[in-house]
Order: C-alpha cells, then structure tokens, then sequence
C-alpha cells in the first residue's frame, strides 16, 4: 500500500534511479522487486567480496581456477593491443590473470561502485605500471561511451562472474547486443556463465552458514534508510534463497518476518508477515542454452573451457559482421 502525506524530504546523495527502482519496488504490491544493481554500494561491494571467498561459494573459485588455466590461450586467439573492457569490474582480482596473458593496449574497468572502482584501478596500476588505466563509473546496464584513447584499438569485452545471470532471457540479450554496438565488428567477449546443478550445491551457495550472503542482501536496506531517508526496520526481515526449477535460476528475497509499517522519502508502506520483495536472480545456464543466448545477443561462440565437473564455464565469442543468411 502506498499513500503520499507531506512532500518528502530528498536525500542528497540519492541517485534518482535508485530512488525510482526502490519507490515503484515497494509500490507494487503484486510483486514486490528492486534490481540487484542496487547491492552495489561500497558496503555491498565489500561484502560480496567475502561472499566470493565462502566456502559454499564455489563460481569464484571455479572460474579464477579456469582463468588461470586457460587465459593463454585467449591471449593466442586475441593477439596482443586489444584493450580490454570489463564489465562490473568490482575488485578485479580475477582481471591480472587475463591481462598477463592478452599483452593488453588499454584497460577500461566500469563499475557502478565509484569509490571501489577508483581504488581496485589504483591496486592494478600498482601491478601493471605500464598499462593505459581508464576507469568508468557506470551502470553498465545503460549505454556506456567508452575512453576516446581506445576507440581506435581492437576490442576485448570481459564479463566473469556468471554476472550475465542476474538478468532474464531478455534483458541478457539486450545486454548483450549492446556489448555488441559498444566493443564493434571484430570484437572479442569472454563470459564466465555458471552451469545447472543440485540445489545441495545451489542453495548453499546463496545462503552460506557463516550469514555473509544475508548481511549482503540486508544491507540494501540499510542502504534505502540511509540514502533515501527509510524507516524500515531491517531485523523485521531476513534473507532468502530458494531454487525456482521453472526459470532454471536461484531467487534471493527479503521476506518480512512480521506485519510491519516504513516510510521511504515521505511515503507510506506496509508488508504483512511472509511477504517478501525479490531481490536478485542468478540464472544458471546448460551448455547449449549458453551457446544459445550469445548468438541471440549478436556474439558467435569460438572456444569453450570449463572445469573437470562442468559446474562453469568461460566462453569465447567473436562479434562478426551481420548477415541476414546462413
């Protein structure tokens, strides 16, 4: 329920996306959601660091394990003064390895996160002093213009962390088909995408024994209180990860442990006990519907590696010119 008493008092340091995306999550009582993205504080920045270091949390381990493995040969595929763009860099502790191997021109860090972007560039300056650094601040869901200084240099897209499964089918596309327009004809993608498995595996993986996972989904509100003038009573909810066979993908919600009343800049809310807001989708993929989601996104599949287990893979894709027949 939703009502507007007395104009609400802005918030400084609100981005009006976030005020938007969390107002019309809350008002919708049909389904209540507010986009992951907005996890992304520096609080939510460093708690999903810990969480890529849990135990339970296998995708980080996995995937840095086949970086390191098998970024040479990226490197032989890519040749040498392509710049290199990430996308939601965070820390960029997987990003070393591709950059030794891929003799890089430039490296393009974009993230939403400025204070840990600007610190994570500063730490790979350190480790690569001779390397071109532009960093970004942006929400790579919106049209990104790149650094002039790389618009000339051939182009390596780099999206790790099964990031891509945060999103629905359609979204992913269009992601992807923007990636596309971004990196241009000739471009090159490496995408981590995690694999279907047990929910034995799964659901520990978003709800780890230690509560790092939940701190992080909590902190969101925190976050709403704090920066869009909340009143919600954070212990009133508690974590959520359930796995949803339908969508092939692990929910994460804030479920209301009790009836409860907050005001968000001015207006009026209220969730009874049991109902929840979603939070975040993680999307786990099986080896053709991967294959399947670059190519409806513009990106041609090249070279697959993936572990032992199949539990992940990094995929290689080229963007070709278009043509309109086999």
């Amino acid at each position: 329920m939703l009502e507007q008493d007395a104009p609400p008092r802005p918030a400084e340091t609100a981005d009006p996306a976030f005020r938007a995306d969390v107002l019309r999550g809350f008002a919708d009582t049909r389904r209540r959601a507010i986009p992951a993205r907005w996890f992304y504080d520096r609080r939510g920045s460093e708690l999903f660091e810990q969480i890529t270091r849990l135990p339970e949390y296998y995708p980080t381990r996995i995937e840095t394990g086949l970086l390191a493995r098998y970024c040479a040969d990226v490197g032989e595929i890519a040749g040498p003064g392509r710049a290199v763009i990430e996308f939601g860099s965070g820390s960029s502790t997987k990003t070393p390895h591709l950059l030794r191997a891929v003799d890089p021109g430039a490296y393009v860090p974009i993230d939403i996160s400025g204070a840990f972007l600007r610190e994570s560039a500063a730490a790979l300056a350190r480790d690569f002093p001779g390397l071109r650094i532009e960093p970004v601040e942006a929400d790579f869901m919106q049209p990104i213009p790149l650094p002039p200084a790389i618009e000339a240099m051939p182009k390596l897209g780099f999206f790790p962390g099964s990031t891509i499964g945060n999103m629905i089918a359609r979204t992913s596309v269009d992601l992807l088909r923007a990636m596309r327009r971004s990196l241009g004809v000739g471009s090159l993608l490496l995408i981590g995408m995690d694999r279907v498995k047990g929910e034995d595996v799964l659901v520990p993986a978003y709800d780890d024994a230690q509560g790092v996972t939940a701190a992080f989904n909590l902190n969101l509100l925190h976050r709403i209180n704090r920066e869009l003038d909340g009143t919600i009573p954070v212990d009133a909810f508690r974590h959520l990860a359930i796995w949803n066979d339908l969508y092939a993908r692990i929910e994460m919600h804030l479920e209301a442990v009790r009836d409860v009343e907050f005001r968000i800049e001015g207006a009026f809310f209220s969730m009874r006990a049991g109902e929840t807001v979603h939070t975040e989708n993680s999307h786990k993929y099986g080896e053709r519907d991967a294959r399947l989601l670059l190519r409806a996104g513009g990106w041609t599949p090249l070279r697959e590696w993936t572990d032992p287990d199949n539990m992940f893979a990094l995929i290689l894709a080229g963007a070709h010119a278009e043509r309109s027949a086999p």
